[in-house]
C-alpha cells in the first residue's frame, strides 16, 4: 500500500474519531400514510400515496372498531403504511437501526424499495439494520406490509400461530405500537432486539443484596460490537443516577475490540444506599452506559431500572426479604380503550396500571401474550409487579408452533430482562411438559441467568421444575414452588346497574343463556358482583401463608378493566372489571381495596359501604359492607339499625333496611371493640348542573399525535354532589388542534366516537387525542337538558421535529409512584397455624395409594373402592399433638358434599356435613390432643351444587382429579388434607 494512501487513511479515521458523534434515538411515528388493501408495488419509491389517509403512530387502522365491534369480528385485511423521511442533521450516521415495538399479525419491511425484512408474530418487538439502503442525502421511502388475518401463517413454514386467538387477542391491526429510529457510528452497543438483528443490548443485574444494609454490587453488560476494518479500545465507562438523576457512582472498564468482533463488556462496582423497588414503590435509577475512544464518546446508551430481591420458596414469594402474598389481575394484554385499542399516550398506561395499584393488587398477570413496552415500563413506574408469558392458547404444543413460542419467549426476555417490575416468566396458559418447561428455564438462564425472576406455567401442579405454577378457578396449596391462582372469578357486570331497585332496574342474573348453560353470573349487578368478589377471594385468603406448611401463594381476579375480547354476558364485550372500559371504578373495585390492602394479613381499617343512598322511599334493601375489621355497626341518620352478619371474613350483611333519606354510615371496630373506621354515604340532591374536570400527563401534553386529554362528566347537585342515579344525556362540543375519540356508554353501537352518551350512575368520561404538529388552545363544553352546562379549556404544547423524526416528550420525564412507601419495615410473616407433620397412613381399601391424600402433589388422591365400609383412611402423626383445624381436598370439590365423621385417637370428635368450595373446605374441631386421625364417610356424598360454569369451548371448570364419581355415593377421595394445630 502506498505512503501517501496510507496517511490518507489515517487523516480520515482521526477526522472522523475527532468528530464524532453519539447515539440518538428518535421517533419514527409521524408522518406515515395507509392504504387498506392489498396493492401492486406499494414498496416502490416511485409509487404515488398522495391519496392515502395521513396518520400518527401507535395507530391500529381499525382503531375505531374497539368495544363498537365484538372481538370476533374484528375487521382483518392486508394494509400498506408508507413514510418519507430525510434523515436529520447532527447525528451519526454509520449505523441506522429501526425499531418496531410490534405489528398484527405480520409485517414485511422495505426502504427505498428493497426487501430489509420480514417479522410475524404478531406481538414481539423486532428490529431492522437498514444502513445499507439507506439514502444519506435526500429521500427515504419506507414501506411496511402488514397482515392481521385471524388465520395468518408464517410464510418460510405455512404454520399458524396459536396466540392468534379471536377469544383473547384482540385484533387492532397494522402497527399499533411505537416505532423508533436509532442512529449510531461502528463501533456501538447492541439493541435487544434478536429477532433479525440477533442482539442482546444490555443487561444490568444486582448480586448480593443486602437489604438491611442497603447494599448491592451492581453489574452492567452490554453487547458491542466493532463494524470497523480496525481494532479500537478505550473506555466502558458506566454512570448510575437516582430517581432525582443525581449522579450516585460511576465506573469504568478498559476494553479493546477486534474488527469485526462482537464482544460482552463488563462493568461492576459496590452501590451504597440503595433505594429498593418494590409494590406501590416504583423507584428507578438511570444506568448510562458509554463506549469511548481516546478522544471521544461514541455510543451512549440509557436503561432505566430498578433493584430488588426476589425469591420463590416453601410455597411463597419474598420480594425483599419479605413474605407477599400475591393479589392483584389476569389482564387482557391489549389493556385497551374504547376507539383508540391499545394505543393509548403513556400517561394512559401510567394512569390504568396505577389504578391496580390504588386497588392494592401488587401483580398483574398479562394474559396469552407478551405485553408491550409501554405497559412493562409503566409497571415499573407504578410499582406493580408483572407475570410475562410469550404467547400461547390454551394447551402444549409440538413442532414449529412450539419454537414459535420458544423464540418469542426468547425475544421477551432480552427486551424485558431490565424492568425490575417483571418478577415471572409465564411459559403457557395451560401445563406444559417437563421437556419443555426444561427447554424455557434453559432460556431464561442463557438470556437472564442473574434476574432472580422464576419462571413457570399455569397448572405445572406436580412439575419438578417449573418455579411456580397454580389453576385458574379452583385454590392450590403447596409446601414448594409458590402456586398462585393465574385468573379466578369471571363473573361479569356492567358498571351501571346498581341494583335491583336502581334504575335501569337490572334484575341481578338476569340475560341469555351462553352456549346452552345458565349465565346469571355473567350478568350481575354491582351490589351482587361485589359479595361475590369476596366470597372469592376468603377462600384464598384463609389458606394464605403462616397458615401452614402448605399454603396459597395468593390469585390474580380475571380481569382489571372490561375488555373487547370474548363474553358470555348480554354485551359484546366483556365486563368482568373491577373498572368499566374508561377506568371508572365500580364498587369491586373498593372491596378488593379493603381486603387487599397487607403484605399478607389486611389491614384492620379497611371499610367500604357497597352502593349509593338515593332511593325511592320505602325501598327496602340488603345492604353491604366490605370491612378487614372484626365487627361493623350500620346507622342511619346517627340511628342505629344493627350489627353486620359476617360472612366469608370481610363481608357484612345487613338485611332488609328500610332506606331513609339522609346519611347512611358504617363503623367498624376490633375485637376489643375499639372503632377502627367509619364511612358515610349520603343522600345526593336533584341533578342540577354538569361538572368537568379534565386531566393529562404530568410531563405536559404534547402535539406529538398520540398524546390525550381525559375528560370526567358528572352530573352534581346544587352542592356539587354526584347524583348517583342520573343517566343524563350529555352532548360535547370543542374547538382546538384535538381529535375526539370519546368514551363507551351501553346503547347503539355502544356510542363509541359519538359526541353525545349518557352519564350511567352519574358519570361518564371520555377521550381526545392531539394531532401531529397542531398546537394551540381546546376549549370543550358540555351540556344536558334542564341542567347548568361546563366548560374546559387547556393547551396543546409543541414538539420539536427534525426532517419528520422528533423526541417524543409524552414519553419522558413521568413521574414514578412512591406512595406506598419504601415497604421495607413491614411486620414479619404471622404464623397462624403449624401443620402437623404425617408420618403414614392406613385405609379401608387401596392402601397403596394412601400418600397420594398427603403427598403435596393436586394431581394424585386417595380413593376407596366405592363400598361405605371401606370408606376411611386415619392418619398417624410423627407426635401426638394438640389439633385444631383440618384443611381437606376433597374431590368434586366444587360440586359434591361428603357426609364426614372425624375421630381422634379413636374417639368421635366431629360429625359434619362438607360444603362445596373452590378447593379445600376447613374442618373446625375442639382442640383435641392426639396421634391417629381419622376421616370416616358416614352416608352417602350427594350433588350439592351443579357445577355449571363452562369454558368457552363448553368444557366444564376442574373439579378435581379426572375421574367419573358421578354414580359413586360411597367413594371418599381426598387429594390432599393438612392437620393444623392453630396458634
Amino acid at each position: 500500500m502506498k505512503p501517501k494512501y496510507l496517511i490518507f487513511l489515517f487523516l480520515l479515521f482521526i477526522t472522523y474519531y475527532s468528530n464524532a458523534q453519539d447515539s440518538k434515538v428518535y421517533s419514527l411515528n409521524a408522518e406515515w400514510r395507509i392504504h387498506v388493501g392489498d396493492i401492486d408495488k406499494a414498496q416502490d419509491v416511485a409509487f404515488n400515496d398522495s391519496t392515502w389517509k395521513q396518520v400518527t403512530l401507535p395507530y391500529a387502522w381499525n382503531e375505531d372498531e374497539a368495544f363498537a365491534k365484538p372481538i370476533h369480528l374484528h375487521s382483518t385485511n392486508v394494509v400498506w403504511y408508507r413514510k418519507r423521511l430525510a434523515l436529520p442533521t447532527n447525528v451519526p450516521l454509520e449505523k441506522v437501526f429501526l425499531e418496531f415495538e410490534g405489528v398484527r399479525h405480520g409485517a414485511q419491511i422495505y426502504v427505498n424499495g428493497e426487501y430489509v425484512g420480514i417479522h410475524e408474530n404478531g406481538v414481539m418487538a423486532f428490529g431492522l439494520d437498514i444502513s445499507k439502503v439507506l439514502n444519506r442525502k435526500g429521500e427515504n421511502i419506507i414501506a411496511v406490509r402488514t397482515d392481521n388475518s385471524w388465520s395468518y401463517r408464517e410464510k418460510a413454514t405455512n404454520s399458524t400461530y396459536q396466540w392468534n386467538d379471536k377469544n383473547f387477542n384482540a385484533n387492532y391491526g397494522g402497527m399499533p405500537k411505537n416505532v423508533w429510529i436509532h442512529f449510531k457510528p461502528s463501533v456501538y452497543q447492541t439493541l435487544p432486539l434478536y429477532s433479525n438483528l440477533g442482539t442482546t443490548g444490555v443487561y444490568t443485574y444486582a448480586k448480593n443484596i443486602d437489604i438491611k444494609k442497603r447494599k448491592l454490587d451492581l453489574f452492567v453488560e452490554s453487547e458491542v460490537k466493532n463494524e470497523t476494518n480496525a481494532a479500537q479500545s478505550g473506555k466502558y465507562i458506566v454512570e448510575v443516577r437516582d430517581a432525582k438523576n443525581v449522579l450516585v457512582k460511576e465506573f469504568e472498564q478498559i476494553y479493546t475490540i477486534a474488527a469485526g468482533e462482537t464482544k460482552v463488556l463488563q462493568a461492576k462496582d459496590v452501590l451504597q444506599n440503595v433505594n429498593f423497588w418494590n409494590w406501590g414503590y416504583g423507584y428507578l435509577y438511570t444506568i448510562t452506559s458509554k463506549i469511548t475512544n481516546p478522544n471521544n464518546v461514541m455510543d451512549v446508551v440509557e436503561t432505566k431500572t430498578g433493584f430488588r430481591k426476589t425469591a420463590f420458596r416453601n410455597g411463597m414469594v419474598y420480594l425483599n426479604d419479605q413474605v407477599l402474598m400475591m393479589k392483584g389481575y389476569a389482564q387482557r394484554t391489549s389493556n385497551e380503550w374504547p376507539a383508540v385499542g391499545l394505543s393509548v399516550a403513556p400517561w394512559l398506561s401510567d394512569f390504568s396500571n396505577k389504578l391496580m395499584v390504588e386497588s392494592n393488587a401488587n401483580l398483574v398477570r398479562w394474559m396469552h401474550v407478551t405485553p408491550w413496552r409501554q405497559d412493562v415500563e409503566s409497571c415499573d413506574r407504578v410499582g406493580l409487579m408483572q407475570m410475562l408469558p410469550a404467547g400461547d392458547a390454551e394447551r402444549d404444543v409440538t413442532g414449529r408452533r412450539w419454537e414459535l413460542r420458544t423464540e418469542l419467549m426468547r425475544d421477551a426476555i432480552i427486551y424485558y430482562r431490565n424492568n425490575p417490575s417483571v418478577l415471572m416468566y409465564e411459559c403457557g396458559n395451560e401445563s406444559i411438559s417437563e421437556a419443555h418447561m426444561a427447554e424455557m428455564i434453559a432460556i431464561r438462564d442463557q438470556y437472564d441467568p442473574h434476574g432472580d425472576r422464576a419462571i413457570g406455567s399455569r397448572e405445572m401442579l406436580d412439575s419438578k421444575l417449573a418455579e411456580y405454577g397454580g389453576e385458574m378457578l379452583y385454590i392450590n396449596k403447596s409446601a414448594r414452588h409458590p402456586m398462585i391462582a393465574t385468573e379466578y372469578m369471571r363473573d361479569e357486570a356492567l358498571r351501571k346497574y346498581w341494583d335491583e331497585f336502581t334504575y335501569p332496574y337490572h334484575k341481578n342474573g338476569e340475560g341469555p343463556l351462553y352456549k346452552g348453560n345458565d349465565a346469571s353470573s355473567y350478568n350481575r349487578n354491582q351490589d351482587s358482583f361485589a359479595a361475590e368478589a369476596v366470597h372469592r377471594w376468603y377462600e384464598y385468603y384463609k389458606v394464605r401463608p403462616g397458615t401452614g406448611a402448605r399454603v396459597s401463594s395468593g390469585g390474580l381476579n380475571i380481569i382489571f378493566s372490561d375488555s373487547n375480547t370474548h363474553y358470555r354476558g348480554k354485551e359484546n364485550y366483556r365486563r368482568s372489571g373491577e373498572v368499566d372500559p374508561m377506568r371508572i371504578p365500580k364498587d369491586a373495585f373498593y372491596a378488593h381495596q379493603v381486603m387487599w390492602n397487607g403484605w399478607v394479613e389486611s389491614d384492620p381499617s379497611g371499610l367500604h359501604i357497597v352502593g349509593h343512598w338515593n332511593y325511592k322511599e320505602g325501598t327496602i334493601k340488603d345492604v353491604f359492607v366490605v370491612s378487614a375489621g372484626e365487627k361493623v355497626d350500620l346507622f342511619i341518620n346517627d340511628n342505629k339499625i344493627g350489627e353486620g352478619e359476617r360472612s366469608s371474613h370481610f363481608l357484612y350483611t345487613f338485611s332488609a333496611v328500610k332506606y331513609q333519606k339522609g346519611t347512611l354510615k358504617a363503623v367498624s371496630y376490633d375485637a376489643s371493640g375499639k372503632v377502627l373506621n367509619e364511612k358515610v354515604i349520603k343522600t345526593a340532591g336533584e341533578p342540577y348542573r354538569v361538572k368537568l374536570n379534565y386531566q393529562h400527563g404530568k410531563n405536559g401534553l404534547f402535539a406529538d399525535g398520540n398524546d390525550m386529554v381525559m375528560v370526567d362528566v358528572e352530573v352534581v347537585d346544587k352542592d356539587g354532589n354526584r347524583c348517583p342515579t342520573a343517566t343524563n344525556m350529555i352532548d360535547f362540543k370543542f374547538d382546538g388542534p384535538m381529535e375526539w375519540r370519546g368514551g363507551i356508554a351501553q346503547g347503539s353501537n355502544n356510542y363509541i366516537l359519538s359526541e353525545s352518551l349518557p352519564v350511567e350512575a352519574g358519570i361518564n368520561r371520555v377521550l381526545l387525542r392531539t394531532i401531529f404538529n397542531k398546537t394551540g388552545n381546546v376549549r370543550l363544553s358540555a351540556h344536558a337538558n334542564g341542567l347548568l352546562s361546563d366548560e374546559l379549556s387547556w393547551s396543546v404544547e409543541p414538539i420539536v421535529s427534525n426532517n419528520g423524526v422528533f423526541v417524543k416528550s409524552s414519553k419522558n420525564n413521568l413521574p414514578s409512584n412512591l406512595d406506598r412507601g419504601e415497604g421495607l419495615s413491614e411486620s414479619p410473616l404471622k404464623i397462624k397455624r403449624i401443620t402437623l407433620p404425617i408420618k403414614s397412613a392406613v385405609a379401608g381399601a387401596n392402601q397403596d395409594k394412601v400418600k397420594g391424600s398427603f403427598d403435596d402433589n393436586e394431581l394424585t388422591d386417595w380413593v376407596n373402592d366405592g363400598k361405605m365400609q371401606s370408606a376411611w383412611i386415619e392418619y398417624t402423626l410423627a407426635k401426638a399433638e394438640f389439633i385444631d383445624e383440618i384443611d381437606i381436598k376433597l374431590n368434586n370439590f366444587r360440586s359434591r358434599a361428603y357426609p364426614l365423621e372425624i375421630y381422634v385417637d379413636g374417639k368421635l370428635i366431629a360429625d359434619i356435613t362438607t360444603k362445596t368450595t373452590l378447593g379445600y373446605y376447613t374442618i373446625v374441631i375442639p382442640r383435641t390432643k392426639g396421634k391417629k386421625v381419622k376421616i370416616k364417610l358416614k352416608g352417602s356424598t350427594y350433588i350439592a351444587e351443579v357445577n355449571k360454569h363452562a369454558e368457552i369451548g363448553g368444557k366444564k371448570l376442574d373439579d378435581g382429579v379426572a375421574r367419573d364419581d358421578a354414580n359413586a355415593k360411597g367413594n371418599l377421595s381426598i387429594i390432599e388434607i393438612d392437620i393444623h394445630k392453630k396458634i
